[in-house]
């Protein structure tokens, strides 16, 4: 059927490649064709074909507020007036930094950046010049940006140096990163045992294979093993960072990582990423220390405004225990709707971040979340897409709730669920 998203992506295909500027968005993991955004407000989005959806990715978790809030749209919108970008301090940038250390402790100074990608990628470049030393532990499953270091996975053994997941990628820097199971810490263990390590960087939720949660015990022995071993401990809160807890993860699981890496909520939607942590640790960055680290867009006002503006109305509005209420309104109703179902659904959340895996539980790993059935999760995908209800294209990825998301769109969502599951177990 013609279309005017067809259209476009025909023409984006010949001048981007695979038509995306990020893979996942093509839709290959769902079999199918991405649509084209016309417009998005709270918890809606319209293509450029007139179809509106309600949406539960949220420009893949930024979207706290909703799309197009008020309070960021008029901070963005004041702060323009008098500039988009000055490669000079700005005071939002004080501002910015003053906040969230506040709100995570762990966090004495901060450096601002403009992607996930380059907060994780500056971490563990300097965990290893804090420390001295290159080796670093991963876990399998764990996304921290397309870092070259962080782009590897296990190979046919439980515990093996990496091997390049992304052609591109130097084997003999792979060879650096040991990638592990999530969830296990015999293997943790015996990681440091044999290898010098000089950092542990995983997420504490991990929400780049779908959602799973740390087994009780597990963050604080990868903890007191780095304590124990000299080494640092780097928690990826991209995703989680304000969006599970005021002070993230960290603050859930009572954990003190030594850095964090953060992005995502604190730009309000615009491009930006922060690292963070002890400041003995962040005195080693120029131009105080050693390790080099510099930015021409760093502390961009429009994003340094969006994003103060999107975590003080969280805070006034006391978003948090509002998203904790729609998560615990949709959970219940998707666990309904889950139960007669043909097909194998584990369903998991915290907070507002949820996920569907098409295979049975328990899922507490990489392992795991790869039993999933593909090809039902994108007839179920397909199914809910063509009711109005937008999903991440992938079994691997998370769900975002938004305070723009009403109790009447978690009922319709899961109606639509329902209708989906029904239709692809036939």
């Amino acid at each position: 059927m013609h279309s005017r998203s067809s259209e476009l992506f025909r023409a984006a295909q010949k001048r981007i490649p695979g038509g995306v500027n990020s893979p996942v968005r093509a839709f290959r993991n769902v079999d199918g064709e991405p649509f084209f955004v016309e417009r998005a407000e709270g918890s809606r989005i319209w293509d450029v074909d007139g179809n509106e959806y309600i949406d539960y990715v949220g420009s893949w978790g930024p979207a706290i507020l909703g799309h197009a809030p008020k309070a960021v749209v008029d901070a963005v919108r004041e702060t323009a007036t008098r500039g988009l970008s000055f490669g000079i301090p700005n005071s939002l940038e004080v501002e910015l930094a003053e906040l969230i250390c506040q709100w995570m402790p762990s966090i004495e100074k901060i450096r601002m950046v403009n992607s996930g990608t380059e907060a994780a990628m500056s971490c563990i470049r300097l965990a290893r010049g804090f420390t001295g030393r290159d080796k670093i532990i991963k876990f399998d499953g764990c996304y921290h940006g397309h870092v070259d270091a962080l782009l590897v996975k296990s190979g046919s053994g439980a515990l093996t140096h990496g091997r390049p997941d992304s052609a591109g990628v130097p084997k003999d820097l792979a060879a650096l990163t040991i990638s592990l199971p999530f969830n296990d810490v015999d293997l943790v263990r015996k990681a440091f045992r044999e290898n010098e390590i000089g950092a542990v960087i995983l997420e504490p939720i991990p929400a780049n294979a779908g959602l799973y949660f740390p087994r009780e015990g597990f963050l604080s022995t990868v903890r007191d093993e780095c304590t124990k071993h000299g080494a640092l401990l780097i928690f990826d809160e991209v995703m989680t960072g304000f969006r599970v807890a005021r002070g993230g993860a960290q603050e859930i699981y009572g954990i003190k990582p030594d850095l964090t890496a953060l992005g995502k909520i604190i730009g309000g939607g615009l491009p930006v990423g922060a690292f963070g942590g002890r400041a003995e640790i962040m005195d080693q960055l120029s131009p105080d220390g050693p390790v080099y680290q510099a930015g021409t867009l760093s502390g961009n006002p429009l994003a340094m405004a969006a994003g103060l503006a999107q975590l003080r109305e969280l805070e006034r509005i006391d978003g948090w225990n509002k998203l904790e209420k729609l998560g615990a309104q949709f959970e219940d109703l998707a666990r309904d709707a889950i139960a007669p179902a043909k097909v194998d659904i584990t369903f998991h959340r915290i907070g507002s971040m949820f996920c569907l895996f098409f295979a049975g539980g328990p899922i507490v790993d990489l392992a795991g979340a790869q039993r999933s059935d593909l090809k039902a999760f994108a007839k179920f995908f397909h199914a809910c897409l063509k009711r109005g209800v937008y999903f991440a294209p992938s079994q691997f990825e998370t769900g975002f709730i938004s305070t723009a998301h009403s109790s009447s769109d978690v009922e319709r969502t899961v109606v639509v669920m329902r209708e989906a599951i029904t239709e692809i177990a036939r």
